[in-house]
């Protein structure tokens, strides 16, 4: 800046003393600027290949701020958007689906498996329970046009699985008001005692209309007689589930039959 500075004196002193036409001094700026290039030439430059590194790295954080793009899904509840980290939630998105439809018209069929909820001991339970929900109610907001019903598959579920009831009242009362005027069924498959116990309790706290809403479903030829189960997509581990329970039940039968022979022949 100095040199440029000192080299536009210099030019002002003569065009004062000299008068210079606008073609000379054109020469004049022209001879200036090619000697001030050759100066800067001298001076020290970046090297090509940390120009090419430079390069590599703007490429990857801009690979990076995709990759962050992708984890992150904006989900709708209500009149609010939400965000919703999918890369933590990724293992557990099974635990809701579409069923296909029932009756005439978009009346949606929507799967709850309970068996592909995060177990409660992890360390960060509680922020993928936070996702989970969002992603949940976001979901039901885009899957849902019509009428519809939830199938919750209870079976093949352990205690550490279980959401909490609160975590499940949360998620009744986000859901906007029309899509709750709009659940006409919530069938329990494979209800334990537990599921039971608690929905008993906490029946006097719970709205008549949702109360009449609650079918409990043993086994899935049951379910089968009450929806279509086409497009239902049933986990291995609760058709092992069925299987196992299935065998026990058989086994029982067998030993009371056994049991009463025996008397029999005792007498």
């Amino acid at each position: 800046m100095i040199l440029t500075h000192h080299l536009r004196t210099v030019i002002m002193s003569l065009s004062g003393k000299f008068p210079l036409t606008a073609s000379v001094l054109g020469n004049q700026l022209l001879t200036c600027s090619s000697s001030f290039s050759h100066l800067c030439d001298d001076l020290p430059k970046q090297k090509s290949t940390d120009a090419a590194r430079k390069g590599s790295l703007l490429e990857y954080t801009a690979s990076e701020e995709k990759e962050e793009e992708r984890r992150w899904r904006m989900y709708q509840i209500g009149d609010q958007g939400h965000r919703v980290d999918m890369k933590a939630i990724e293992p557990y998105k099974k635990v809701i689906s579409h069923g296909g439809y029932y009756g005439d018209g978009l009346n949606a069929i929507i799967v709850f498996a309970v068996c592909f909820m995060p177990e409660s001991g992890q360390p960060n339970y509680r922020y993928l329970m936070d996702n989970l929900f969002k992603y949940v109610i976001g979901s039901l907001e885009l899957l849902i046009a019509e009428s519809y019903m939830i199938v919750y598959l209870n079976g093949a579920t352990t205690r550490r699985k279980m959401p909490s009831l609160g975590w499940l009242r949360k998620c009744y009362q986000q859901i906007d008001r029309r899509l709750r005027k709009n659940l006409k069924s919530l069938i329990i498959v494979h209800p334990s005692w537990f599921i039971r116990t608690l929905l008993a309790i906490t029946k006097p706290f719970i709205s008549s209309k949702f109360s009449q809403k609650i079918r409990y479903v043993f086994t899935l030829a049951e379910l089968a007689e009450l929806i279509p189960m086409d497009s239902v997509t049933i986990p291995e581990c609760i058709k092992q589930y069925e299987e196992e329970k299935f065998k026990k039940k058989l086994k029982r039968i067998d030993q009371e039959l056994n049991g009463k022979q025996e008397r029999k022949s005792e007498q």
